[in-house]
């Protein structure tokens, strides 16, 4: 049997151990400032409920947004009845703190990066207030789905969209 040689994985193992840090390092901070907001939502959360609130009042969709009492929720509000309560774990922070943790982790830090990291953040945004506009339809059409869409099906796909923005800017921009 052969030995077990370090330097032949010392680059992977460099890139996980840079990966984990940087998301871990990000995630503290990201807590502290939603902690600070406690017991009410934060900022983040209310300005990514209040777009999608604009996106569903152009397309004919008339809803309020309210922040709930007492509560890190935004609410989506259509005809009286709250259809969507939005989380700070729904506004898309945690998965672009994931896209930049591998972007930062896996370099190079050129200005692909500069202008890379924002486009993927912006398409990261978009999907993700699509979800939420999408998931607010489900409530009126197709309740009974609305579990399984949110968990599953929407949650598979904004990661899809990370791993394809993670494999272009491996095959497209990185020199490693």
């Amino acid at each position: 049997m052969k030995d077990f040689n370090w330097k032949e994985f010392k680059p992977t193992l460099l890139f996980l151990a840079k990966f984990v840090g940087l998301y871990i390092v990000a995630n503290m901070v990201y807590g502290l400032f939603i902690t600070a907001y406690a017991p009410v939502a934060d900022p983040v959360t209310h300005a990514v409920t209040e777009q999608c609130g604009w996106i569903l009042d152009v397309t004919g969709w008339p809803v309020t947004v309210q922040d709930e009492a007492l509560k890190s929720t935004t609410l989506i509000v259509h005809e009286g009845t709250a259809r969507i309560a939005v989380y700070e774990g729904c506004n898309g922070v945690n998965v672009m703190i994931i896209f930049l943790s591998f972007l930062l982790a896996f370099g190079p830090y050129t200005r692909a990066m500069a202008w890379f990291a924002p486009l993927g953040v912006m398409v990261i945004h978009a999907g993700n207030l699509a979800r939420i506009v999408l998931l607010f339809l489900v409530t009126l059409y197709y309740p009974n789905y609305l579990y399984y869409l949110h968990k599953y099906f929407f949650t598979a796909i904004i990661y899809v969209v990370v791993f394809i923005l993670w494999i272009i800017w491996v095959r497209k921009f990185s020199r490693q």
